[in-house]
């Protein structure tokens, strides 16, 4: 499972970055490290990381903003690492697209154990479901939004900007686009968007929703799209129509 992954390093403090890259490539690991944001931007475009740890106190943008700026286009593995316990850091990174967090200091054994258990949940996850483009519409929209089915792109049809979403969150929404006002329960959007039914113990359903509802603006105590259905789900709530294609 280890051999020839790529390990993203993004830590402002050298001895941490040469400590890990150095224990890392013992493990088998693959490592490549960046001092900041710039930094880690840089490296990939180079190449393509399966797993990224994100130091969160970072000159810069902080790694709060480098996570965000990541899950618009990747859901490569991102494990944040925090100076403390904090648990308002710890659910700001998770709801931001991060899979696991870390708080500093920790030894090589528990971060090895981290990194692990990701993995194996991004192996078991195995590939993105293909979304066919038969049978849809050149275009979906609802309320101020259009998402064109062909780009993957979701625009605000109030501003003119436009958002490239990741394969599993347009995976998601285009599952709720599909199935309007009705309840979906967890395992229907995570089979929907991950290809398998989802864990007790895993929030990746919640940290995916929440990604989407901040992306639409539907953030708050009352969502008026996406509305959790105690107990039972989730329901899109929206009148939506459709652009057909040529």
């Amino acid at each position: 499972m280890i051999a020839n992954k790529l390990v993203l390093v993004v830590d402002d403090d050298q001895e941490i970055r040469e400590l890990l890259e150095e224990y890392l490539t013992k493990q088998g690991f693959q490592v490549v490290t960046a001092e900041d944001g710039v930094a880690m931007k840089r490296e990939m475009t180079i190449s393509e990381p399966d797993l990224i740890l994100l130091d969160i106190m970072l000159p810069g943008e902080d790694g709060f903003e480098l996570c965000q700026h990541v899950r618009k286009t990747s859901d490569v593995p991102i494990i944040m690492l925090t100076a403390v316990s904090d648990e308002m850091d710890q659910i700001v990174g998770l709801e931001l697209g991060a899979d696991d967090y870390i708080a500093k200091p920790f030894s090589p054994r528990q971060l090895m154990a981290r990194m692990k258990a990701v993995m194996r949940r991004v192996k078991s996850s195995g590939p993105q479901p293909d979304i066919s483009q038969q049978a849809l519409p050149k275009a979906f929209l609802f309320d101020r939004w259009r998402l064109d089915t062909a780009s993957q792109m979701l625009q605000d049809i109030q501003t003119q900007r436009s958002y490239e979403m990741t394969n599993s969150d347009y995976a998601l929404l285009l599952l709720f686009l599909s199935r309007p006002n009705e309840v979906l329960d967890r395992d229907t959007i995570f089979y929907a968007t991950r290809g398998r039914d989802a864990q007790p113990s895993e929030r990746a359903v919640d940290v995916q929703l929440s990604r989407l509802r901040q992306r639409l603006g539907d953030k708050g105590r009352q969502q008026r799209l996406i509305k959790t259905v105690r107990g039972n789900g989730y329901l899109f709530n929206a009148d939506v129509s459709y652009e057909t294609k040529d």
